[in-house]
C-alpha cells in the first residue's frame, strides 16, 4: 500500500516556474514508477510525465517535452515534477501516481495508487 500527497501546486505568470513534490509513504517506494497527470477543467485526466523505479528512464507528453523534468529521491520518498516556461493551458489539476510493471505507458491502468492532487494555475 502506498499513500501520496502532492504540494507544491499554485498561482503563476505565464512564463513562470514551479515545482511539484509527491510525498510517499511505505517502506517500497523504490519499487514503485511514479508518474503526473492532470486534469484541467471540463477535460479529461491526460498523461504528463513518468519515471521508471530506479530513476534510469522517464517519459513526457509531448506538450510538456523541454519545459518539465520529473525527477526522483528515494532517500525522501519523494518525485518531483520541475515545471518551467508555463503557459495558461498547463493550468490543471496536478495528480501523483505509482504503479509498478515494465515500460512506462502513459496509461492511467498502469497506475494503481493516487494522491488527491494540487491545482497549478498560469494566468496569462
Amino acid at each position: 500500500q502506498v499513500q501520496l500527497v502532492e504540494s507544491g501546486g499554485g498561482l503563476v505568470q505565464a512564463g513562470g516556474s514551479l515545482r511539484l513534490s509527491c510525498a510517499a509513504s511505505g517502506r517500497t517506494f523504490t519499487s514503485y514508477n511514479m508518474a503526473w497527470f492532470r486534469q484541467a477543467p471540463g477535460k479529461e485526466r491526460e498523461f504528463v510525465a513518468a519515471i521508471n523505479w530506479s530513476g534510469s528512464s522517464t517519459r513526457y507528453a509531448d506538450s510538456v517535452k523541454g519545459r518539465f523534468t520529473i525527477s526522483r529521491d528515494d532517500a525522501k520518498n519523494t518525485v518531483y515534477l520541475q515545471m518551467n516556461s508555463l503557459k495558461p493551458e498547463d493550468t490543471a489539476v496536478y495528480y501523483c501516481a505509482a504503479g509498478v510493471g515494465p515500460g512506462l505507458l502513459p496509461t492511467q491502468l498502469r497506475y494503481n495508487y493516487w494522491g488527491q492532487g494540487t491545482q497549478v494555475t498560469v494566468s496569462s
